[in-house]
């Protein structure tokens, strides 16, 4: 029987408790530590104290929370679209935004590496799903090539995807996608963390608003909880309309909305956050590359590092305990079988841990058994 691996608990806001031990903390994708953040943590407690812990109901029917609202208002002026809708989670932000588009597209291209949670929510489309080679568009300007002039196109990718990093190449994708053809980009990892100003891999690569739809999470560099979907106001109407999942769920909770709110305002209003990041994330990949990983060449805060052997898995969790690093070894949906230490770097963590972690990672011999982003032939 498969088991969840041992519970860990927040000990400051670098670092957990694991199995007794506290260790510094590399693992999740809090990438501003917004969810121990001291502001965003008083919001919480405030809205906790006006509003309750649950909102308790459909937003279809009496959960529809002035919180939310306000959230949705401040989103949509954030990432600079008509308008934002908040959804219970990022998956369920997958699922609604389907099943409001569904009879839209007569095509779905799908990047054959795309999150589970959107592999889930094509089934929802009712139109035939074209999958793709993985951030390749010359596959998709073949596949597309088969297609009459009057079938309606929409891809559906990850902005960054979760395991590596890897950026996916919208512009390139633009340029050979026909003129009407619609593009959905799932920009969890990169909203709030890459482009110029913080709105995501759209803005990274200079994609226009036109035929673009985006879902993203509050769970990551927002360090809160719920989904997002980025559209129009025709295409935000039809998902209210026509999803059973939103109408169904039961939205993000009054804190958490207040949260976000407080998220948004400090990355708005404090741009030295984002620039420890990208420092730290510049550092670190510049070392490991150094060191001879094989990296992916992007300004995500995510490194991936494939172990090739049982040995080598066991050398490299040796080396980040000896360091106080808590070993962040998963095994996620699309990653290879073997599983994967995947860190998440942050604006918070202090020079001297990303030294050590740094020193983990080049401490272990690269060239005898570990490589960098997982590839095709991993998995």
């Amino acid at each position: 029987m498969n088991q969840l691996p041992p519970p860990l608990s927040p000990a400051g806001r670098t670092r957990v408790l694991s199995e007794g031990r506290r260790l510094v903390y590399f693992g999740g994708c809090d990438y501003f530590r917004m969810a121990s953040n001291p502001a965003t943590l008083k919001a919480a407690a405030q809205a906790a104290r006006l509003h309750g812990l649950s909102i308790g109901a459909s937003r279809m029917t009496t959960g529809n929370s002035p919180l939310l609202v306000e959230l949705e208002r401040e989103l949509a002026a954030f990432f600079k679209v008509p308008q934002a809708l908040v959804t219970p989670t990022g998956s369920t932000a997958n699922a609604c935004l389907a099943e409001g588009l569904a009879g839209e597209f007569t095509h779905v291209f799908l990047d054959e590496r795309a999150h589970a949670s959107l592999q889930d929510a094509v089934i929802r489309m009712d139109c035939r799903v074209i999958r793709f080679a993985h951030r390749d568009p010359r596959d998709l300007e073949r596949r597309q090539a088969r297609l009459v002039e009057s079938h309606r196109i929409l891809l559906i990718t990850d902005g960054v995807f979760p395991l590596d990093g890897a950026i996916a190449p919208l512009a390139a994708y633009r340029k050979v996608l026909r003129r009407a053809a619609w593009m959905w980009v799932d920009d969890c990892h990169g909203a709030g963390t890459v482009g110029e100003t913080g709105t995501g891999t759209t803005e990274l690569e200079g994609i226009p608003a036109a035929r673009l739809v985006r879902t993203l999470t509050l769970s990551k560099a927002f360090g809160t909880y719920g989904g997002v979907i980025l559209a129009s106001k025709a295409i935000v109407g039809r998902v209210v309309r026509e999803s059973r999942t939103f109408a169904t769920g039961t939205p993000p909770p009054a804190p958490c909305a207040a949260a976000a709110l407080e998220a948004l305002r400090l990355l708005r209003t404090d741009p030295t956050i984002r620039q420890r990041l990208a420092a730290t994330v510049l550092r670190v990949k510049s070392a490991l590359t150094a060191a001879g990983y094989r990296l992916e060449p992007s300004p995500a805060p995510i490194v991936s590092i494939v172990p090739k052997t049982p040995g080598k898995r066991q050398e490299l969790e040796r080396n980040l305990l000896a360091e106080g690093i808590h070993p962040s070894f998963i095994r996620y949906p699309g990653g290879p079988p073997q599983g994967l230490f995947r860190f998440a770097l942050s604006s918070e963590h202090s020079p001297a841990q990303v030294t050590a972690l740094i020193r983990a990672l080049t401490t272990t011999g690269k060239e005898e058994g570990t490589d960098g982003t997982p590839s095709p032939t991993d998995e």
